[in-house]
């Protein structure tokens, strides 16, 4: 089966908006809850549910720009379309749509890699060669259902996100039932939690909520975009946070935040066996399953889309390397191969601290660009997106500080990963930016 972005599957308004919100909280829940609590935990501290209420915060903010430009222009582009409508087709527009591709990737990976650590936890193997295998394993299977086409991908996604959506909220409810409704995480004295612990640990919350980029991703589709896509960003943020508090402040009725901490890569299998016994560990590590092999699933094909997005509209170089078929196929292949890498050479808490790099700091590329070029003809407060540049500036400057006392190595790879995209796309395209373009539509 073929597919290029013209095919019916890809057609006007085929998407519902209930379908879309399905999608965008299927994406977001997928990784974030699974991969991130003990990650966001361990920066917080005891104020860790509340970390999470911050990044929806900051990522409303930052949605802003992007319903705005939806609005006006709901196309399948997506993210590539709004960094081409403010810069042209230059090197920074490219480069940060490249930015947002690969930080969808390093998602993939660390999803794939949590999918890993949950299924080895009633083996009781935390690391050791296996969990890479197991995370491979993961992307390929993802590839291969997105070869199938299609149908199948939308089909499962929904299935998924019911089971993933209700599963998670059930867990997190009866946690707290069972605890009485006492919070362990906040018996505890904070030790190192302090207000940068807290900022930064908000940079890995936001990364639970960045699924809503799926939804601008494929704006052209859904019905009555002009009115939708707001709706389901802003819908989806809403279901996410009432969904992530569930749980956190489940987990953190049967752990402390030490015990959170120590299982940080497994934490709500962890938490829910003092809660829900043996049976409900099994269950949690089943769900966890189910939700981190779905959302590797949606990702491999948000991704590939997205590359062949940015191939068709040249902002990209191509290679087929000798592969025959359309270059959706191509892209998944380039995407699996690099998820795999990440999956195999980093552990969770750096795949997580290159993905906030990464994403931060396309947004902020975003955000400037329609405060810069956009602002007066979307109709976008310039107050909005201020606030929404100087949110991820703050969240971007704790983050890279932390790393720099417990991690410096990643702040390097990350440096090195983003100023390379950049280079090699002026490299490619010869200019930094193209307003000429921008600015006659």
């Amino acid at each position: 089966m073929q597919h290029d972005h013209k095919s019916s599957d890809n057609a006007k308004g085929s998407i519902s908006l209930g379908g879309a919100v399905a999608m965008g909280t299927g994406v977001m829940i997928g990784a974030g809850i699974f991969a991130l609590t003990g990650q966001i935990a361990q920066l917080a501290g005891p104020l860790f549910p509340l970390a999470f209420i911050a990044g929806a915060i900051v990522t409303s903010f930052s949605a802003y720009s992007y319903v705005k430009m939806s609005n006006a222009w709901p196309s399948a582009g997506g993210i590539a379309m709004i960094l081409q409508k403010c810069y042209g087709s230059g090197a920074i527009a490219a480069g940060a749509a490249l930015l947002m591709a690969l930080s969808m990737v390093i998602s993939e990976s660390l999803v794939a890699r949590t999918f890993a650590t949950y299924v080895l936890r009633p083996f009781e193997i935390t690391d050791g060669p296996l969990v890479p295998v197991l995370a491979v394993a993961v992307i390929v299977f993802a590839f291969l259902v997105n070869i199938a086409g299609n149908r199948s991908v939308g089909l499962f996604s929904l299935i998924m996100a019911a089971i993933k959506i209700g599963g998670i909220a059930l867990f997190g409810i009866a946690a707290l039932w069972t605890s009485g409704f006492q919070f362990a995480a906040a018996s505890e004295t904070a030790q190192g939690a302090g207000i940068t612990g807290f900022i930064a640990s908000v940079a890995l919350a936001i990364l639970a909520f960045k699924g809503f980029t799926t939804i601008t991703n494929s704006g052209g589709e859904i019905t009555d975009p002009h009115r939708n896509v707001g709706r389901t960003i802003m819908l989806s943020i809403a279901i996410c946070v009432v969904v992530y508090l569930l749980v956190a402040f489940g987990v953190g009725a049967s752990l402390t935040i030490d015990e959170i901490i120590a299982a940080r890569d497994y934490s709500l299998a962890q938490a829910a066996e003092p809660a829900l016994g043996q049976v409900g560990f099994y269950l949690t590590v089943l769900l966890a399953a189910v939700a981190t092999a779905s959302g590797v699933l949606a990702s491999v094909f948000a991704v590939s889309r997205m590359l062949t997005m940015l191939t068709d509209m040249k902002m990209i170089p191509h290679s087929h390397f000798g592969m025959s078929g359309a270059i959706q196929r191509h892209m998944l292949v380039y995407t699996v191969v690099i998820a795999s890498a990440l999956a195999v050479f980093f552990d969770l808490g750096r795949i997580a601290s290159l993905g906030a790099f990464f994403y931060l700091i396309m947004d902020m590329v975003v955000h400037w660009g329609v405060y810069r070029f956009r602002r007066q003809e979307v109709g976008a407060a310039p107050a909005v997106l201020l606030m929404a540049l100087a949110f991820d500036a703050v969240v971007l400057a704790a983050f890279t500080t932390m790393k720099l006392q417990t991690d410096p190595v990643i702040v390097l790879y990350a440096a090195i990963g983003i100023s390379s995209v950049f280079v090699l796309e002026r490299v490619y395209l010869s200019r930094w930016m193209a307003p000429e373009e921008a600015h006659d539509h």
